[in-house]
C-alpha cells in the first residue's frame, strides 16, 4: 500500500540492500539528518545528473551534518556499476520490491508516450536526526533541486546549534 510521507511524519524506517553487497537500516542513521532522494533508473540521464549534483555538494551536506542516500529499483550489482562509473561517494539502496517507495508514497503511475505503467517518482526526503521527515519535495525537477535541498539542510542543521 502507497503512503504518503508529508513533513512532520516519522520517515518510514527500512533495511535494504545497498551498492558493494551490504545493507543499509534507516534506524542505524538516526542521530544524524539524512537525504533520502528516490530516483527511477541508474545511469540515464536525469537521475545520472542528480547523483553528480549531490556529489559535487557532498562536501557541503557532510559540513551541515547530513548524509545521502539514494533509493531506486536497480540492484545491487547495477548500484555497484553506476558508483564505478561516476565516481558516486554515497550509498545507494536497492528497492528491488518497491516496498521502500511504496511507503513513501513515490511508486506511482506515471504516462510516457500514451503508455501508463507503475515507476517511481523523483523525490526528496530531508529527515532530522530523530527520524523526523523535515521537508519533502515530489516531481522533482532535477536542475536546481540540490541547492534547494542543500538550503533547507543548512537551515535544519542551524537549528540544532
Amino acid at each position: 500500500m502507497t503512503s504518503v510521507i508529508e513533513a512532520g511524519s516519522t520517515a518510514p524506517s527500512f533495511t535494504a540492500p545497498t551498492n558493494d553487497g551490504g545493507s543499509l537500516s534507516l534506524d542505524s542513521l538516526r542521530g544524524r539528518a539524512v537525504v533520502l532522494y528516490f530516483y527511477p533508473r541508474d545511469d540515464t540521464p536525469g537521475c545520472t545528473r542528480e547523483a553528480q549534483e549531490f556529489t559535487e555538494a557532498l562536501p557541503a551536506f557532510a559540513a551541515a551534518g547530513v548524509e545521502i542516500v539514494g533509493v531506486s529499483k536497480d540492484s545491487a550489482a547495477k548500484h555497484d556499476r553506476f558508483r564505478a562509473k561516476y565516481g558516486l561517494p554515497f550509498t545507494l539502496v536497492s528497492d528491488a520490491e518497491s516496498d521502500i517507495c511504496e511507503r513513501y508514497g513515490v511508486w506511482v503511475e506515471k504516462k510516457n508516450y500514451g503508455k501508463t505503467y507503475m515507476g517511481i517518482e523523483r523525490a526528496t526526503f530531508l529527515i532530522d536526526a530523530e527520524g523526523t521527515v523535515a521537508r519533502v519535495w515530489r516531481k522533482v525537477k532535477v536542475a536546481g533541486h540540490v541547492e534547494k535541498v542543500l538550503e533547507a539542510a543548512r537551515t535544519l542543521d542551524s537549528g540544532d546549534k
